[in-house]
């Protein structure tokens, strides 16, 4: 199953394989890669059609469950394994702006980003990492993720619902699924380019020792 095509992976998948992702986007720390708010969306959609993969009564509560799930996932490993085998792991993998943007959401927002970080791409992977390592009360931080991901998952698959009632959703479903696709695909090679770039400009600043001149090679001052 390929979750990057979307209608194969919930025809494939169905409920089981969408809850499995979305356990493994936020509990294993791989979960930067896949498109989750756009799958939740087009699941809503194709569970609004005649012959829906699932009922959405069921969909939302299994859903958001499977993201409490992973919550709990990530918030143990960062409890387990500590801020720096955490933050060094995460650097490497999907580079320090996402680390610092998540430790700056803590900073401001306090347990609110448990909740709100539900909603942001990449941050959501890394805030439950963030609030083990960090000592987070794993009393507040369950309140706030099982907030976040009921009105997560909720909101996104009831849109999705809803708008594929509409007969232009209903009849471009393809080029619905491309678009989501791309919302993913654009972000990551874009982050990519990046991060290519700042290697490249770190690599030109730094000065080989070998190519400072030594004492022999210091011309004699003029007398």
């Amino acid at each position: 199953m390929n979750p990057f095509d979307v209608e194969s992976f919930v025809a494939t998948g169905g409920l089981v394989g969408l809850c499995v992702l979305v356990f493994v986007e936020t509990g294993l720390l791989v979960g930067v890669v896949f498109p989750g708010d756009s799958l939740l969306f087009t699941a809503g959609v194709f569970a609004a059609q005649p012959d829906p993969f699932a009922p959405v009564w069921l969909v939302i509560p299994l859903v958001a469950l499977a993201a409490v799930a992973g919550d709990q996932c990530g918030y143990l490993i960062g409890r387990r394994l500590g801020r720096g085998v955490v933050e060094g792991r995460m650097m490497r993998s999907i580079g320090p702006e996402y680390v610092v943007k998540t430790n700056a959401f803590f900073d401001r927002f306090g347990p609110l980003t448990v909740f709100f970080g539900r909603f942001i791409g990449i941050v959501r992977t890394v805030t439950p990492l963030v609030a083990g390592f960090s000592g987070m009360s794993h009393r507040v931080f369950t309140l706030f993720s099982v907030l976040g991901s009921f009105v997560w998952a909720g909101g996104l698959i009831l849109a999705g619902y809803l708008l594929g009632n509409v007969p232009v959703v209903r009849d471009n479903i393809e080029i619905l699924i491309i678009g989501s696709v791309f919302t993913v695909v654009v972000p990551m090679f874009v982050h990519a380019a990046r991060r290519w770039r700042d290697t490249r400009r770190r690599q030109r600043a730094v000065v080989p020792v070998d190519s400072a001149p030594s004492e022999e090679q210091v011309p004699p001052e003029a007398t």
